[in-house]
């Protein structure tokens, strides 16, 4: 994974087997919740919707962790990320600017940062140790994509934004043109690639990978319930852990 920044694993049982339990919860966390859809009604967030343990177990059907390249540790609750047909559309809290960028470029991000004040200046305020994608039904809509190799260029320039600041001090930090400038050669030198993936399969992303959801196209097919995924991205302590380990 270190290369490329992403990682395949499976199909496996045992991932297939918390994949089965998953998707029950989430059909009953989907018929229940009063979460709103954004983007036009086409994307259900569900940040922390799963209700796995801390140990990532569902419904008594335990985290596939013998499948994975990961140390066990605990997990928060997964979230539930759901496209519908018709991804993206245009919604009051984004401009036209934002619904552009989410159209054409995935709404390409890097998990941990936060827009903070009025300004939405972003700042690294939830850094994760790694990302982890369950795929929930059998779909290739919509799939997860990721630009390769785009977790170097993130850390150099991440690296040498911080350099002048004590590490303590990193998660208040203002890197939103050092984000901006970063995401502009990414786009501009590495290859983005499409990541489908089928329950049993699970797809692990370097913490400082640029990934995004590519658009829903007019050929994608899809369960009543859309195209579900679950993510699980554990914390790690500092910033500087989150830029500095491996």
């Amino acid at each position: 994974m270190v290369g490329a920044g992403w990682q395949k694993i499976g199909p496996h049982p045992a991932i297939s087997a918390w994949a089965d339990a998953a998707r029950a919860a989430a059909l009953e966390v989907l018929s229940t919740s009063a979460e709103a859809w954004r983007c036009g009604g086409t994307w259900f967030v569900g940040v922390d919707a799963l209700p796995n343990a801390s140990d990532g177990a569902i419904n008594a059907t335990p985290f596939p962790w013998e499948a994975l390249p990961l140390e066990p540790e605990p997990l928060h609750q997964a979230q539930l990320s759901v496209i519908r047909p018709g991804y993206p559309q245009p919604s009051p809290e984004e401009t036209p600017a934002a619904f552009a960028f989410r159209r054409d470029r995935d709404a390409a991000h890097l998990d941990g940062l936060l827009p903070i004040g009025p300004d939405k200046r972003r700042m690294v305020k939830e850094p994760h140790a790694w990302i982890l994608g369950l795929p929930l039904n059998d779909t290739p809509a919509s799939p997860l994509t990721v630009w390769e190799g785009s977790h170097v260029i993130l850390r150099a320039a991440l690296l040498k934004a911080f350099a002048p600041h004590p590490p303590e001090t990193w998660g208040d930090i203002d890197i939103t043109e050092t984000y901006q400038h970063a995401r502009r050669e990414i786009f501009a030198t590495c290859r983005r690639i499409e990541l489908p993936a089928r329950p049993g399969e699970a797809t692990l992303l370097h913490r400082l990978t640029l990934h995004g959801v590519a658009a829903w196209q007019p050929q994608d097919k899809a369960p009543p319930e859309g195209r579900m995924i679950a993510y699980l991205r554990p914390h790690l302590p500092t910033v500087e852990a989150w830029l500095t380990q491996p």
